[in-house]
Formats: structure tokens, C-alpha cells, sequence
């Protein structure tokens, strides 16, 4: 199976993060890299436990507080960095074609991903709006994003 990595940048809710572990494992994410201020299961995890369900004991996952050091660290392994975000220029992601080894980059739930980070990220893509809100939540664009990226991955799989 095609190797895909998550980021979680400073993700404010244990929900979230746990939300986003259970999806981890729903499509077989490689490893989770939680930084900056992302809680963790080893801090929170009867909060995290809630929306886990389990899969924070089965899904792979590193603290690491510095994200760009993440990113660099990736990169050096060939893995593209494609942030999730609603940047005015950033590709739909239905329109995005994946090359694996990838990581999803997803930041805050109020700010997203800060400009600094943005700009090492290999490809910014984003979930259209139709509606009033500017955004989906975290954990929901995220799991849209990863099956859809699972869904790429998948050898002579025509859905």
C-alpha cells in the first residue's frame, strides 16, 4: 500500500485528534506526526479516547514540537508535503493528482496553517465551499481529503 503520512499542526481539540486517529486507521495512515501545540494520547487521552475509539493504539504516531523540522525531515525521505487550507490559490482537491509517498498537513481549526509553514509545503489544496462557511472542520476535511487520497492509491480500483 501506498505510504501516506499526517501532520497536525497545532490542532487546538482533543476531539479533533482524536477524530482525525480514527480515520488514520479507517485508511491505513503510515504515521501521524503531532507538533506544535497538538495534544497527544500520552497527554490527553481519555479526551482523545472519545472520538478515537481504539485507533489511538493502533495507528503509529510521534510528538514533535517543531513542524518545520517535520516537514525537512520528510522531504529528505521523498515525501511530498500537501497542506490542506483555504487559500485563495490552491487547487481543488478532487483536481489534485497525488504521487506517493505524501503527508497531509492540517493546522489550526480557527487560523489553519500558518504563512511560514504554508510556503514548505510541496502542494496546497483546498475543499470547495458552497455555502456561507468558509470552511469544513478539521477532522471532517481531513478525512474527506485522506479517503480520497486512499482512493488514488489503490492499484486498477475504479470508484
Amino acid at each position: 500500500m501506498k505510504k501516506i503520512f499526517a501532520i497536525l499542526h497545532n490542532i487546538r481539540s482533543c476531539y479533533n485528534v482524536g477524530a482525525i486517529f480514527r480515520t488514520c486507521d479507517a485508511i491505513a495512515i503510515e504515521k501521524i506526526y503531532l507538533t506544535g501545540y497538538t495534544p497527544t494520547p500520552k497527554t490527553n487521552l481519555e479526551k482523545i479516547k472519545k472520538t478515537a475509539l481504539g485507533a489511538e493504539k493502533n495507528v503509529k504516531w510521534e510528538y514533535r514540537k517543531n513542524v518545520g523540522k517535520v516537514i525537512e525531515e520528510l522531504k529528505k525521505e521523498k515525501v511530498k508535503i500537501v497542506a490542506l487550507e483555504t487559500e485563495k490559490n490552491a487547487l481543488c482537491y478532487f483536481k489534485f493528482r497525488p504521487k506517493f509517498p505524501l503527508a497531509i498537513l492540517v493546522g489550526n481549526e480557527k487560523r489553519g496553517i500558518d504563512k511560514r509553514t504554508l510556503k514548505k509545503a510541496d502542494f496546497i489544496v483546498k475543499i470547495p465551499m458552497f455555502g456561507k462557511k468558509e470552511s469544513l472542520n478539521v477532522a471532517i476535511a481531513f478525512s474527506i481529503f485522506a479517503y480520497y487520497l486512499r482512493i488514488k492509491s489503490l492499484p486498477g480500483k475504479k470508484f
